[in-house]
């Protein structure tokens, strides 16, 4: 889901050395930036006055410190350690006032906070210090009670959605919503399991996602990342899990508000994301599963292009460059033992339920590997006690091609639907297969094949008789075999030869007829078809 321009929360940016000379009282004392000009966007946490020339074991980082340099003037060594000292706290800038100490930018000063890459900024006019303390001072304030005011509203709009059994997804549009930004969750593998935000900077972040995640946790591939925080650019990042146990990550992606807003939004979402989970909000399914489903239903119903959930995919996990897709589509088995068997054969892919009784499976291969093997063992030891079916559509080389080849894979799967204990069904089914009936089954919704199947079978249909149909079915279904038909339905032949008679009576044919019999046959598959 995206979040529209409307509902959108967009943060107040960081009140940043450039905004601080931007304000009013300080354009009265004329500033010129005399060094550190690329710099200017760094956050001031708060404004220090000070005259001593000691004043850098006073700070603890963020500051930005006012001067007259009266004790600095006429020493260059002391004004060169001044800024080094200064730069070593980790100060925002330094605001020199011209006057009696020093009538010009001093040049030892500038070189040296060029150096150290800290704004040296000088006032050419006098400036009274105070007013510019309150300014900054009072609206430092405002923002720490509005981050405060924000973290309470956060909290109580998730808590909230908790409560009533919202889903994942929208929790995360919340977060969104208030963040402005991107939202990643991921599990420590940096795979991607959920998102949120405006689709177009979604699909950008998962673009670039490994050099994001390497950015955001110092991830390397095959490494575990390291801890939250904020990494700059607007990446601010906080673990998810209880208990001493860590299982995934939240990251704000290019949140553009003040940094410490940013990490006291992503704390209350990150604590909703455990709270949510620890209350078995995700149902039956788990993060992960979600993220597998929600990419394979988009994969299927062809509403997204290809091309556009290439990112997600990729950020799921998947590999998809230079790889050979194998879509398959699964009836008959749980979701969670086809990951099991992915995980066991150490197949690449990701798989998820579709619907009840059906998942879809995309294996993802090297160009090398020889696809059909791999997924005939791959259904061999799906199939193992089991009377699950496993359809397949031809192996494809590029993405694009992946959608259809899982609706192919469904269709294959829904033509043989019922029937594996009828037919000798190979370990994968693949559209060869299912000739006449999956040629039905594609045509099932036709008017005019409906009405030749009500026509041909109206004799049993009117009369209601489901035990007629059912020995009609099977006998067909086993190519006319009389000795195997009467064996599946437990009656003897005589039983059997009397119920044939019924039928043929009623349907006003000859089954030993090969046309009749042909044609009765596709009025009973296209019927089954229509039933469902």
């Amino acid at each position: 889901m995206s979040i529209t321009p409307e509902s959108r929360h967009v943060p107040e940016p960081a009140l940043s050395v450039r905004r601080v000379l931007t304000l009013e009282r300080v354009l009265a004392g004329e500033p010129e930036v005399v060094a550190g000009r690329d710099q200017l966007d760094r956050p001031v946490r708060w404004v220090h006055v000070a005259e001593a020339a000691d004043v850098g074991v006073m700070l603890s980082g963020g500051e930005m410190v006012l001067t007259t340099g009266v004790l600095l003037a006429g020493d260059e060594a002391r004004q060169a350690e001044y800024i080094q000292s200064l730069h070593r706290a980790e100060a925002a800038a330094v605001v020199l006032g011209l006057g009696r100490a020093f009538p010009a930018p001093p040049e030892v000063m500038r070189r040296a906070a060029e150096r150290c890459g800290l704004p040296l900024v000088v006032l050419h006019r006098p400036f009274p210090f105070a007013e510019l303390t309150e300014e900054v001072q009072s609206r430092l304030v405002r923002r720490k009670y509005a981050a405060i005011s924000l973290s309470e509203t956060v909290r109580t709009a998730l808590t909230g959605l908790i409560t009533a059994g919202a889903p994942l997804q929208r929790l995360l549009d919340e977060i969104a919503r208030h963040s402005g930004c991107p939202v990643v969750v991921t599990n420590l593998a940096h795979r991607v399991l959920g998102t949120a935000g405006e689709r177009p900077a979604v699909d950008d972040v998962l673009r670039d996602w490994e050099r994001i995640a390497r950015q955001a946790w110092g991830y390397r591939p095959g490494r575990s990342g390291t801890g939250g925080g904020s990494t700059g650019g607007g990446w601010i990042g906080a673990e998810l899990g209880g208990r001493g146990e860590r299982w995934g990550r939240l990251l704000l992606c290019g949140y553009r508000g003040d940094p410490a807003t940013g990490r006291l939004l992503a704390d209350r979402a990150a604590e909703a994301l455990v709270l949510h989970r620890m209350l078995g909000g995700t149902a039956a399914h788990s993060w992960e599963e979600q993220s597998a489903q929600s990419l394979l239903t988009d994969l299927v119903s062809g509403v997204v292009p290809a091309r556009q959930l290439l990112p997600r995919a990729r950020a799921a996990g998947l590999p998809v460059n230079r790889r050979t897709f194998v879509p398959l589509v699964v009836q008959g088995r749980d979701p969670g033992r086809l990951d099991r068997v992915l995980r066991l054969l150490g197949l690449p892919g990701i798989a998820a339920e579709l619907a009840d009784g059906t998942a879809a499976v995309l294996l993802s291969l090297a160009r090398d590997q020889d696809a059909g093997a791999l997924t005939t063992h791959f259904a061999t030891r799906l199939r193992a006690g089991s009377e699950a079916v496993v359809a397949a559509a031809d192996p494809r080389t590029a993405w694009d091609d992946v959608p259809a080849g899982l609706r192919e894979a469904r269709h294959v799967a829904d033509a043989v639907a019922g029937s594996a204990t009828a037919l000798d069904l190979p370990a994968v089914v693949r559209l060869k297969d299912v000739h006449l009936r999956g040629l039905i089954r594609l045509l099932r919704d036709d008017p005019q094949v409906q009405s030749f199947a009500e026509r041909e079978l109206d004799g049993l249909l009117c009369e209601d008789e489901p035990e007629l149909l059912n020995v009609l079915r099977t006998y067909l279904a086993t190519g006319r075999n009389k000795s195997r038909t009467a064996q599946l339905h437990h009656v003897s032949r005589p039983a059997l030869y009397r119920r044939l008679e019924a039928i043929q009576a009623r349907l006003g044919v000859d089954l030993d007829d090969f046309e009749q019999a042909a044609s009765v046959h596709i009025a009973l598959l296209a019927h089954d078809a229509q039933q469902g």
